[in-house]
């Protein structure tokens, strides 16, 4: 996997999915999105990986929405560096460029199909492990719904991750008992959080996703600066104290 390459979309024009959001969770997630411009104090590189197999078409554009508008606005701080990773299809996994400027990072996104095929998280932690022995990697946000490897696989990667300072954040879409369990070892090992990715509570999600954000910029010290609700749940995560 090469971090120099774009992701090549599947087709120019896919078939849109309608948001799962009302407008007003919407514009509550964007008011506070926007306060990130004013709390990033720091600098940090972040890998944002998605589970683009068929199983998420249905919230794949709420995603998109909610992860696109919160790093515009990260962005327009200039403080965070965002690599975006996604498996999908027969060993498809693919990554971009680190980019401070996320307009074409969202774009990407907006034209990612979702195509059947297994998970393949473990790819995704060895990218991460490989990245962050080339150059720090504050934090990775992984999103997904299943879980087809082996889970001892995934956790000895997950504590290597744990090691060099790289917390993973998995945002767990659905209710896969299988798929939580595994996602919160690897969580628990990395030394980062889980969370359930509820397209029913946008603006919640939005605050957890924009705490995450905070943390690679500025670590601990950033989050208890800010100190919103979310902030304050990630971090009795990242202390532990997060069931």
């Amino acid at each position: 996997m090469s971090d120099k390459k774009q992701p090549v979309p599947a087709r120019t024009s896919p078939a849109p999915v309608k948001p799962q959001s009302n407008a007003g969770e919407i514009d509550a997630f964007i008011r506070q999105a926007r306060t990130l411009a004013a709390s990033a104090t720091g600098s940090g590189r972040l890998i944002l990986a998605l589970d683009a197999t068929m199983s998420r078409q249905p919230t794949w554009d709420l995603a998109c929405t909610l992860q696109g508008q919160m790093f515009d606005a990260v962005g327009k701080a200039g403080t965070l560096s965002v690599q975006l990773v996604y498996f999908r299809g027969l060993g498809e996994c693919r990554s971009s460029a680190f980019v401070s400027d996320t307009n074409a990072l969202k774009q990407l996104m907006t034209r990612i199909e979702c195509r059947s095929g297994h998970t393949q998280i473990g790819k995704v932690l060895t990218h991460a492990l490989k990245q962050t022995a080339a150059a720090k990697v504050n934090a990775l946000v992984y999103i997904g719904d299943a879980m087809e490897e082996n889970i001892d696989d995934l956790a000895e990667k997950a504590g290597s991750l744990g090691l060099h300072g790289v917390p993973v954040f998995v945002f767990q879409e659905g209710h896969d008992s299988g798929a939580e369990k595994a996602f919160k070892e690897i969580a628990r090992l990395s030394k980062g959080a889980w969370f359930r990715f509820d397209r029913r509570a946008a603006a919640t999600l939005a605050g957890l996703l924009s705490a995450v954000a905070v943390y690679a910029t500025g670590g601990l010290k950033a989050l208890e600066a800010r100190g919103g609700p979310e902030d304050r749940l990630m971090i009795e995560h990242l202390r532990g104290g997060g069931k």
